[in-house]
């Protein structure tokens, strides 16, 4: 927990191609990329170009990343590779499988912008930025009096549109020299340059901490630039774009048309030069039609010259020598190839298509008139079709034409631009001409002269909907053509080609223009942004930043789509998006902007510094007006500037403004026709004043105030936003800082309707703000005053003069003129909450408050964050120590070295104090973080349950973490839970209260819990999930470190994996309120015990193994003998839990009876012995226990207590029989060989309300040729495999579906096991016993434990192997056979053809007894198991081509079919886990012996799989795994949902890795 560095994980997932993603990430925080489940186990590499440190960046330049293995094991799901983010930009990520490219993406990293004299930072959240029309600003000596105005009005950035010289039509976006300095801010005697620029930028960021950028316009330069007259080349024009020629056709024609009508041409036709009726609109469109397109035919660009075709088609099939085509391909049509220089009629067909498709009958003359003439037919069919393309063109083009023409001319919120004339043509040209003027036919003769062709270019312009990612100029677009460009006639478009070599001139220019910008600006608007090739954008800007590195770029893109705004977002590394407040119709829908463009919810859960890389929303600068927007007087009313721009600022991202907004300038500062200049800061200068400005204009004093509150709430971390829309005019917004628990609520009264002509309500409705109101930081109101009203200035841009802003700062409630009373609520002990009357909140109002908590809630918040430091450093900011809080909070939570407080900086002060966690033993850990609902019954308790959803899977810590960690990443406030913990204290007391009620350490964690709730229940409602959250996460995350800390070492140094899987351990081992495992012998030493609540004596308390959750976890279901055994490697042993192991091997042993231990534990008493398995596990784990723990061999002289010294007997008092070990393991093994016979103890339904009565028959043996232990009949299932039929309706009750008698491999390879074990014992004299007595025809023979080893060894293959050789000897049924080079699963069954079965079975014997395989069998048989058997997460239990196979368990439904009803399918398909770990287990094994290369494809099928659990695992809320699974790894809702075997045997798996 201590870390305080940010780190973000990117999971890499195959083929994820992530480019219209956006990740964006700060400089410093550090980037891991680890692979996701789809590539675990692969060999991947990352490639990157971000740079080595101190490199510069170089687009095309990728590196790979090295892997990092935090375990350094072959286990290696924890490995990643990372980069600590140190630069600004767009990086780009891609990874490799082998050579083969699977996903990628960028990331953009943030600048960081200083600002001062000292250099501070300036925090993206806390630009404020104004606009400013750099030409409006006069002759430079006078730049600083009209800059001051920003500087007075609180903005900390000044955009300015381009610098440079501008084009004729003045446009600011219109530049005749992208290098030139633009001469009108030169004074005759005095000429400005780019360092007297960049002075005053430097001055400006220094002295008045505002920082300066500036527009790159890379789409087009103004038409009379000098430049591109000397390189045409530079623009599209008809010698490099000949596409375009009939388009220009087109655009000349209706140039003509424009003249005729304006010189009064068309008036007899309906059309006179003002055009301003729907009628004349209708006349021009019947001229297009009748006059225009008839006579420039269009159409013969695309068309083939028919004669001429003909001709030459003729010509061709009358040559003497030609060859007769073969048959003609179906797939080859005739059809028309475009000229590339587009003449008319220019266009050809394919020869040679022709030819054989059109083939005379005989070489006459009349065969090959017939055949020119289909010819010719087919030729006119494909320019009739050509002729209908075009007709659909010119539809669009004149459905274009006239609505730009009803824009321009007839509509009212178009320019009405009145007749028509030169100067104001019919409709934008679309190309240059500098020619004198001529007829059309004439002019068109241009286009095919290169020399003047080269200076006919296409302008440019934006076309509504387009693709932004196509450019609209190239081939095969017809936007021109289409008139679907609304065209700025005054630029021309700049053609680059893909890369600097297609026109070095221009490349080289516009680095050139980048530079200077760069050189002299803090950072750029990317103007036109969407419709700047990519390519070239990325390249400028990649000059840019090698001369700015923290360049911060903005642009305004209108893609009309989120995933296209991100393609231009993480490609070019925009830092922030400009939003228009403008866009929004209400003042719901502005509210709605402001919670879209930033900030958390208040409340949020306090998010971890390790945590996934999630997408972002691009950073939003976010104006209240544009330079391109409509005036929001007119568009609104002059009532609306205040309360707006105070929603706008509100919001927690950039925001900004446009010059002449702030004034109240009642219309649009034009970018093309405004002259005037901007007015001069003056303090002195009255309203009147129409060039001068100071704090009593328009709403500058009101600016200057929330400007100033922007740029602190961003600073001061006021991250999370609330927007409360109080009636339909009314937002409210509040920020919060999650740290210090302040907030500013800003009460805005918005006027989208004039207050004058329309309606606004005088009540007002009342708002609760929850705590205490500090002060009114503001209150404003928008007011007339009485001066002479607005008149347009000739020199100035003036604001409207009788409209200003009544404003008081900083000001006392009861001094509000707006509040007119407040009253003090409490709702519930803690909410303090102040009741606000307004008076004066009229439209164009706004009140901002600054609210704390109460004092008694504001101190309890200090304690809790001060204790919360021990987990995190996040909590020192708003911390507060006190000395009277409860003596359990002076006694740590965490061991010392988890108490991390500064950068790294460690303090000891508790070393004298254990923490409280660290007391606890791993079976307390079972009770403070696990036990699921039937465990908690048994003591009297239950899971909370959460009204309106459900109850938590775990009484523990755990349940409650599980929700928690769903919610948490996506803030999920809203959440039944969340809503529980405001509701009322019932959860946060049951945590507490149910430890409390326990004893001794477990106890000593309710109290710290008690004692800091304590303090959480003080707190307003609305923060206590976020801090439940952090003392829950910070005691949870302790006490797994307190649990790995006392396991062995493969846990401590292991993966995220294996030590998540090794908490199986805590969830399944615990003690009960009874008993589980029967008592061991009291003379054993190091026994567990404690003092019962009721008799208060002292007894034993030794951990049992619940089989799953939750059906197997209490009562006498809890403890089985065979799922003990099989998990008991995997959650004791591997883990290091050797006392536990130790306890549970005697207890069982305690318990053997008849040779055998029991399948149900029942506490001994109730024990069945109906399973011929438990035993030989149970000998398998003795052994493992003996191999794996120090000094392991001694457990074979302990002690045991026998229960059933005798078969007969009654269970005894423990201690009145006591046996060492290694005799109850001679008795089983002897008992074996002796043959074991008898009927089960109160057989019939009391024990078992299913089983036929032959069932109650148990048998189990040696057989002497071949030492296979056998047993079992066709009416029980001794097995694992133990489903007993239970239904009437389909007639199997008492049927076992998989009786499994005879020899069943497992068993074979677990006695293998054992026998092989006891006799390496026995020849070092630590086993006594060297072999087994057994009477023979009235002879007690003996059998050594080497010859019953050999004789398994002998027969395994030979009778288990099904050969590949249909011929072999040893197989005696070859009908039964239907899969070959596999091993049987029985030998000798009831049935033969269960032998044959596949099942995945004989994979156990292969890990405990691989020395009965030959290796190449074993492999070959694995594969089989691998293709047929293999599920996402598990085993299918019978081979899918099997007849009885059913891959979904149902246990409720009971129907006529024998094989599924009542779940009789247990075993026969579903996927059960636990088998696959001992096929990954054995596929490791052999693969070693099979060589590097099979080894190294095994690893990664392992790896493969095991991620597969790591997924599961991780989503579980009972961080589990499942018992099974249904076909292809679908839920089965039948399945305990964690099962002890299946963690078990994952975890083993990995520790063979």
């Amino acid at each position: 927990m201590g870390h305080s560095e940010q780190i973000r994980i990117l999971l890499l997932n195959e083929m994820e191609k992530l480019e219209k993603t956006l990740f964006r990430l700060e400089q410093g925080f550090e980037l891991q990329f680890r692979l996701g489940p789809t590539l675990q186990g692969k060999a991947v590499t990352v490639h990157t170009n971000y740079p080595f440190p101190g490199e510069t960046f170089n687009r095309e330049k990728f590196r790979s990343l090295e892997w990092e293995n935090p375990s350094e094991r072959e286990d290696d799901s924890d490995k990643y590779c990372k980069l600590n983010l140190q630069q600004a930009g767009s990086f780009q990520y891609y990874f490799l499988q082998g050579n083969e490219k699977s996903g990628g993406g960028y990331i953009v990293v943030d600048p960081i912008l200083h600002v001062g004299a000292d250099n501070r930072v300036l925090p993206l959240d806390c630009i404020t930025h104004q606009t400013f029309l750099a030409k409006c600003l006069g002759p430079f000596d006078e730049w600083e009096s009209r800059l001051r105005v920003a500087k007075e009005s609180g903005y900390n950035m000044i955009h300015f549109t381009p610098l440079q010289t501008l084009g004729q039509s003045r446009s600011c976006y219109s530049l005749a020299d992208q290098l030139e300095l633009n001469p009108d801010f030169s004074r005759p005697n005095k000429k400005c340059t780019w360092k007297d620029v960049g002075q005053l930028v430097e001055k400006l960021k220094k002295e008045w901490s505002i920082l300066c950028i500036t527009d790159v316009v890379y789409n087009h330069t103004a038409t009379g630039s000098k430049w591109i007259q000397e390189h045409p080349e530079s623009a599209y024009n008809l010698v490099n774009s000949p596409h375009l020629k009939p388009a220009w056709v087109l655009d000349r024609a209706l140039w003509h048309l424009s003249c005729d009508i304006a010189d009064g041409k068309y008036k007899e036709k309906g059309v006179p030069a003002l055009v301003e009726n729907d009628h004349q609109m209708n006349c021009i469109r019947k001229i297009l039609w009748e006059d225009i397109f008839p006579k420039i035919q269009l159409w013969e660009f695309f068309q083939v010259d028919v004669y001429k075709a003909v001709e030459q088609f003729r010509g061709l099939l009358t040559q003497e020598n030609r060859k007769i085509t073969t048959k003609p391909d179906p797939e080859l049509h005739l059809k028309i190839i475009q000229d590339p220089e587009y003449r008319r009629l220019g266009c050809t067909v394919d020869m040679n298509i022709a030819l054989a498709t059109f083939i005379p009958h005989d070489n006459g003359p009349t065969a090959v008139d017939e055949c020119c003439n289909w010819f010719r037919k087919r030729i006119e069919e494909l320019n009739s079709e050509k002729h209908q393309l075009i007709n659909y063109h010119q539809e669009q083009a004149v459905n274009c034409l006239l609505g730009n023409v009803f824009y321009e001319r007839l509509a009212g919120h178009g320019p009405k631009l009145g007749p028509v004339t030169r100067k104001h043509p019919l409709v934008t040209r679309y190309f240059t001409f500098p020619f004198e003027e001529m007829a059309l036919s004439t002019e068109e003769s241009i286009i095919h002269l290169p020399n003047k062709a080269c200076f006919l270019m296409a302008h440019n312009g934006w076309v509504m909907g387009d693709d932004p990612l196509r450019n609209f100029a190239e081939p095969g677009s017809e936007v021109y053509l289409r008139r679907e460009l609304i065209c700025w006639g005054d630029s021309v478009k700049l053609r680059y080609g893909n890369k600097p070599e297609d026109c070095p001139y221009l490349w080289a220019h516009m680095k050139k223009y980048t530079e200077i910008t760069a050189t002299y600006f803090q950072g750029v608007r990317l103007d036109n942004c969407h419709s700047t090739p990519l390519h070239v954008a990325e390249y400028m800007l990649d000059a840019a930043r090698k001369l700015q590195p923290n360049l911060y770029v903005v642009a305004e893109l209108f893609t009309g789509s989120e995933d296209l705004d991100n393609v231009f977002v993480t490609r070019l590394g925009i830092s922030s998006l400009i939003r228009e407040a403008m866009s929004a119709y209400n003042s719901h829908e502005e509210g709605r902007l402001v919670y879209r463009y930033g900030g958390e919810p208040v409340g949020s859960f306090v998010q971890p510094c390790l945590r996934p890389l999630m997408p972002a929303i691009a950073h939003a600068l976010f104006m209240d007006v544009t330079h391109d927007n409509e005036c929001p007087i007119v568009h609104r009313s002059v009532y609306d500037a205040l309360p707006s721009s105070t929603i706008v600022s509100m919001a927690c991202c950039a925001s900004g403004s446009t010059k002449g907004y702030d004034e109240l300038v009642p219309h649009q500062i034009s970018v093309v026709s405004e002259e005037r200049f901007y007015t001069k800061w003056n303090p002195g200068a009255s309203p009147s004043d129409t060039g001068d400005v100071n704090f009593q204009s328009g709403i500058i004093a009101a600016r200057r105030a929330i400007n100033k509150l922007h740029q602190e709430l961003g600073a001061k971390g006021f991250i999370q936003v609330y927007v409360d829309q109080v009636d339909e005019d009314i937002v409210a917004i509040t920020r919060h800082s999650p740290s210090i628990h302040q907030s500013v609520v800003a009460v805005s009264r918005t006027a989208f309707r004039n207050p004058k002509t329309s309606f606004y309500s005088k009540e007002v409705p009342q708002m609760c703000i929850p705590g205490k109101i500090e002060e009114v930081v503001l209150e404003a109101r928008t007011v007339e005053r009485n001066t002479k009203p607005y008149k347009k200035d000739e020199n100035s841009i003036n604001g409207m003069p009788n409209i200003t802003v009544e404003i008081r700062e900083h000001i006392q409630l009861n001094e509000s003129k707006i509040v007119k009373q407040a009253g003090i609520a409490t709702k519930g002990p803690n909410e303090y909450i102040q009741e606000i009357e307004f008076e004066n909140l009229s439209p164009g109002s706004v009140i901002v408050f600054r609210v704390s908590l109460d004092p008694h809630a504001q101190v309890a918040v200090g304690i809790l964050r001060n204790h919360l430091t021990q987990f995190s450093p996040h909590f020192k900011s708003g911390s507060l120590v006190v000395d009277n809080s409860d003596p359990i909070l002076k006694i740590p939570f965490a061991s010392p070295t988890q108490i991390i407080l500064g950068q790294g900086q460690e303090i000891c002060i508790f070393n004298k104090l254990c923490s409280i966690a660290s007391k606890l033993t791993l079976a307390e850990l079972n009770q403070v973080l696990y036990r699921c609902e039937s465990e908690e019954q048994e003591d009297g308790g239950g899971c909370y349950n959460i009204p309106n959803w459900s109850s938590l899977k775990y009484a523990g810590l755990q349940g409650l973490m599980s929700v928690l960690a769903e919610i948490r990443p996506k803030n999920d406030l809203g959440h039944p839970f969340c809503d529980n913990l405001r509701s009322g204290d019932w959860m946060i007391d049951y945590v507490s209260s149910r430890l409390i009620s326990r004893s001794g350490a477990i106890a000593e964690v309710g109290k710290w819990l008690q004692a800091m709730f304590f303090y959480l229940k003080q707190i307003p409602r609305y923060l206590i999930p976020c801090y439940f959250d952090a003392i829950l996460i910070g005691a949870y995350t302790t006490l797994l470190d307190t649990a790995w800390k006392q396991m062995s070492s493969f846990v401590q140094n292991g993966s995220t994996f294996v030590k998540h899987l090794s908490l199986g351990s805590i969830q399944m081992c615990g003690v009960g309120k009874f008993s589980s495992l029967p008592l061991l012998s009291p003379s054993l030493m190091d026994i567990p015990y404690r003092l019962n609540e009721i008799t208060k004596e002292k007894e034993q308390c030794c951990v049992s193994l619940a089989a799953g959750l939750p059906h197997f976890s209490s009562g006498i279901f809890r403890c089985w003998g065979r799922d003990t055994f099989i998990a008991f490697r995997g959650l004791l042993l591997i883990t290091g839990r050797y006392l536990e192991a130790r306890n549970i091997i005697l207890a069982f042993a305690g318990t053997l009876r008849h040779g055998l231990i029991p399948n149900l534990l029942g506490e001994g008493t109730h024990a069945r012995y109906n399973c011929r398995d438990a035993v030989w596990w149970w000998l398998q784990c003795i052994q493992d226990y003996c191999k794996v723990v120090p000094n392991g061999l001694d457990i074979l002289k302990c002690p045991v207590s026998r229960m059933y010294p005798s078969d007969d007997s009654a269970p005894l008092p423990a201690g009145t029989v006591d046996q060492p070990l290694f005799e109850v393991i001679q008795e089983a093994m002897q008992r074996h060989m002796e043959g074991i016979q008898f009927r089960e103890r109160n057989a019939g339904p009391q024990i078992d309300r299913n089983m036929k009565d032959e069932g109650f028959n148990i048998t189990a043996g040696v057989n002497e040729e071949t030492g296979f232990v056998y047993g079992g009949n066709r009416f029980n299932c001794g097995t694992w495999m133990d489903k007993m039929g239970e239904s009437d309706r389909a007639r199997n009750r008492g049927i076992p579906a998989t009786p499994r008698d005879g020899s069943a491999v497992e068993i074979v390879g677990l006695s293998k096991s054992a026998v092989r074990w006891l006799l390496e014992l026995s020849q070092k004299n630590i086993f006594p016993y060297h072999e087994v007595t057994v009477k023979r025809h009235g002879k007690v023979v003996s059998v050594s434990y080497h010859e019953w080893n050999r004789k398994i060894q002998d027969n395994f293959e030979k009778l288990f192997y099904v050969s590949e050789d249909p011929s072999d000897s040893n197989e005696k049924n070859p009908n039964l056979v239907h899969k070959r080079g596999i091993y049987k699963d029985s030998y000798g069954a009831s049935s033969p053809w269960c032998d044959y079965q596949l099942r995945p079975n004989f994979t156990i014997a292969m890990v405990v007894a691989p020395e009965l395989f030959t290796t190449k069998k074993a492999w070959k048989a694995l594969e089989m198991a691998e293709k047929k058997l293999l599920g996402p997460l598990g085993m299918k239990t019978l081979d899918p081509d099997d007849m009885v196979y059913c891959g979904i368990y149902d246990n409720a439904l009971d129907n006529d079919n024998y094989n599924l009803a009542k779940g009789f399918n247990y075993h026969q398909g579903p996927e059960w886990l636990w088998p696959t770990g001992y096929f990954l287990r054995a596929k490791l094994y052999f693969s070693k012996l099979m060589g590097p290369e099979t080894n190294a494809k095994t690893m990664f099928l392992v790896k493969n799989v095991l991620s597969r659990h790591y997924v599961h695992l991780e989503r579980s809320p009972w961080k589990g795994l499942p018992e099974l699974t249904n076909e292809n790894g679908q839920y089965c809702p039948f399945s305990c949902e964690t099962q002890a075997w299946s963690i078990a045997t994952i975890l083993e798996t990995l520790y063979d890795l």
